[in-house]
């Protein structure tokens, strides 16, 4: 990737923090949101936090921006340990992260 501003297009949630579009062609899609977890599969929570997600996302455009996957490294670092690029992203005018943060289905990372 190399716009730090870009469109997911068709975009599919894979979980409560993860994104896939299908416009994007590294990490198979994936698009991590930037500054939130949420619990992974088999987790309590899991389910929620995804149907969260999903709701937020639901006929709308998504629009992200990439931002530095670790800024405790030196250096713009454009994804995140498991190789997703890692990005705010917004739909609707609502803050993804933001939201899953505000609705309780996420805690501020790290």
């Amino acid at each position: 990737m190399s716009a730090l501003a870009f469109l997911c297009l068709a975009a599919a949630v894979v979980d409560g923090d993860t994104l896939r579009c299908q416009n994007i062609e590294d990490a198979n899609g994936r698009v991590r949101l930037a500054r939130i977890d949420t619990p992974e599969r088999g987790e309590a929570g899991f389910k929620e936090a995804k149907r969260a997600l999903e709701n937020l996302i639901q006929g709308r455009e998504v629009r992200c921006e990439l931002v530095d996957a670790n800024p405790w490294e030196p250096g713009f670092q454009e994804r995140g340990k498991y190789g997703r690029p890692v990005a705010r992203c917004w739909a609707g005018g609502d803050d993804l992260g933001e939201a899953q943060l505000r609705n309780g289905f996420a805690k501020e990372w790290p």
